[in-house]
């Protein structure tokens, strides 16, 4: 590896998801190992777009997968999770963050919508409760309040989840790993919240 090769890490999420949440510490940890050479790009993929159902935040298939999976997880990694009194649809949050990004401040956005769900417990697909995020991070509510009316951002997240679908991606987290400038086909491809090793594995792999 040498100091000026660049790597591509592209990673469809849903904010509903919490793997996808759970990967985000190790994305960023990679972010800090690689500083400017590492691109990462984080993508739409709502898991359930109007008119698929919503789980019921209630029913035995939530409380059984983080009772198994997603509780002993947060604890290995060092995360508070909690599952959360409503499962909203997603697609208003993913436009909020590209409002973020049109400011330059996706990170911000980005993590606060994750907290905001996971920690905090608040339907991020009511528009009021989006506002009130988006003030408590210092954005101007009153302008992402007119992005989301006026639908300023829904085609970029359809265009990230239709490059989803031509890549025959069907769950989140799914991470690319790739020599930056290489074609997305040609990239690895980790599924899951995989642990920081195996994330580095591949980023050193797409390096060498």
């Amino acid at each position: 590896m040498t100091d000026d090769t660049r790597i591509a890490l592209d990673i469809w999420s849903d904010y509903v998801c919490p793997f996808c949440y759970l990967e985000l510490p190790a994305a960023s940890r990679l972010q800090r190992e690689f500083g400017p050479r590492l691109d990462v790009v984080w993508h739409a993929f709502e898991l359930r777009p109007d008119p698929v159902p919503t789980l019921d935040p209630n029913g035995d298939y939530l409380h059984t997968v983080w009772n198994r999976s997603v509780y002993p997880m947060a604890a290995e990694r060092g995360m508070r999770l909690q599952l959360p009194p409503v499962q909203p649809r997603s697609r208003k949050a993913f436009e909020a963050v590209c409002f973020a990004k049109d400011l330059g401040r996706f990170d911000d956005m980005h993590l606060a919508l994750f907290r905001g769900f996971f920690e905090q417990g608040r339907d991020i697909g009511d528009s009021g409760e989006l506002m009130r995020i988006a003030e408590e991070s210092g954005f101007d509510s009153k302008a992402l309040r007119q992005a989301l009316e006026g639908g300023r951002y829904t085609q970029a997240v359809l265009q990230d989840e239709q490059q989803a679908h031509d890549l025959g991606i069907s769950g989140v987290p799914l991470m690319l790993v790739r020599p930056a400038g290489q074609a997305l086909e040609a990239a690895v491809a980790l599924r899951g919240a995989v642990p920081y090793e195996d994330l580095l594995a591949a980023a050193r792999r797409a390096a060498s």
